[in-house]
């Protein structure tokens, strides 16, 4: 049956991130004492006003066919927090990946170019592809954006680029005057900006988070995505949005009603109840992350060359001072997991070998127990 299969699913990978979710089962289930370190998601639990608002939707059968564009309270919710914006600028999703996925088939023609900047999240490049266009990579510099790099990059076949500020693998946060300048390139060559703020609000050091949004020139050829996921510790619930001009946002609506039809529509009233939430409580949550980056980074940088993430919940040292004699470092992460415990996603995933991406959205006591070992085999 392979030969069957189209030659543009046989070009793209599945994602190497969520792999170790059946994999970390497994080993689970074979009593191993497996620490996971490689899985993006918070340590929180979801909070009671979400969970209440969920079922208290369940008990109102609010179980139907909804809005394939999204819960018109959902939407206007969130069309508040963007200046100039109404529901008709937001597209629901099941996930930010989704909605990325969308953007993508909403907008690349075959041959079309996106210019991403690496390391990258591990499902940027995979989804251009399916789309029909070109993934084309620049490199950061202390991971922070190469912006002769970008412009180098433009051609006539580029039709977007793609920001992900607070980044992943990275944490690196990008200043405001190097997405000012992304903002020009992209104005002077007519090019669509999709930026990715999974992780908007996780950043540290009260250091200010700046938003393509707030750029008016740009508004017009921006796409900006968001989750429910991180932000409130929803990961399962799967609710995601874009903030797009209205005509993007139909045409993605469009292919939505082909795709999933609508979001779930309790889990979407779940969301309603988080955006209404006293945000001192998510602030709090912050704020312990960023104690446990500072735990975290102190004991890694014990270990290997590490850059301080800014923002989201990744450290990304360079470990090639310790690969074996042609190890590359899903080599390194496979040999860390046989003989630790310890699930660290390898760096080639996101486009740069000789890294690793470790979560440090996780109990403090594990956190130092992994080290530990790691220390140990080392």
């Amino acid at each position: 049956m392979k030969s069957k299969l189209s030659s543009r699913i046989q070009t793209v990978e599945g994602s190497k991130t969520a792999r170790f979710i059946p994999l970390l089962e497994t080993l689970k289930r074979q009593g191993l004492p497996v620490i996971s370190l490689a899985i993006g998601e918070p340590v929180f639990d979801t909070p009671v006003p979400v969970i209440d608002a969920t079922k208290q939707a369940l008990d109102r059968q609010e179980t139907r066919y909804g809005d394939m564009a999204g819960l018109m309270a959902l939407r206007i919710a969130l069309a508040a927090r963007f200046d100039g914006c109404g529901p008709e600028n937001i597209v629901v999703c099941n996930g930010s990946k989704q909605a990325l996925y969308t953007i993508f088939q909403s907008l690349c023609n075959p041959g079309d170019q996106v210019i991403i900047p690496v390391p990258c999240w591990v499902s940027f490049a995979e989804q251009v592809k399916l789309a029909g266009g070109e993934p084309v990579f620049v490199n950061t510099e202390d991971h922070q954006l190469d912006l002769k790099g970008i412009e180098a990059a433009v051609t006539a076949k580029t039709k977007a680029i793609l920001i992900n500020s607070p980044n992943n693998p990275t944490g690196a946060v990008y200043p405001r005057q190097d997405l000012e300048r992304v903002a020009r390139l992209a104005v002077d060559h007519d090019l669509v900006v999709i930026a990715d703020e999974a992780y908007d609000f996780f950043v540290y050091d009260k250091l200010p988070y700046f938003s393509l949004y707030s750029l008016e020139v740009l508004r017009d050829r921006l796409i900006i995505t968001r989750s429910f996921s991180k932000h409130y510790s929803m990961t399962g619930f799967r609710v995601g949005y874009a903030v797009a001009p209205p005509a993007v946002a139909a045409a993605m609506v469009r292919f939505q009603s082909h795709l999933t039809g609508n979001v779930c529509t309790f889990a979407q009233h779940g969301a309603v109840a988080a955006i209404g939430m006293d945000e001192r409580l998510l602030a709090r949550r912050r704020e312990e992350l960023q104690q446990k980056r500072d735990l975290a980074f102190d004991l890694v940088a014990a270990m290997f060359p590490c850059i301080r993430p800014q923002g989201a919940f990744y450290l990304f040292p360079d470990i090639s001072a310790h690969l074996h004699r042609g190890e590359t470092s899903a080599d390194f992460a496979g040999r860390i997991l046989e003989k630790t415990g310890v699930a660290i996603v390898p760096g080639d995933d996101f486009g740069m070998d000789g890294h690793v991406r470790i979560c440090f959205a996780a109990p403090d006591d594990q956190l130092r127990e992994a080290f530990k070992r790691i220390r140990e085999v080392l």
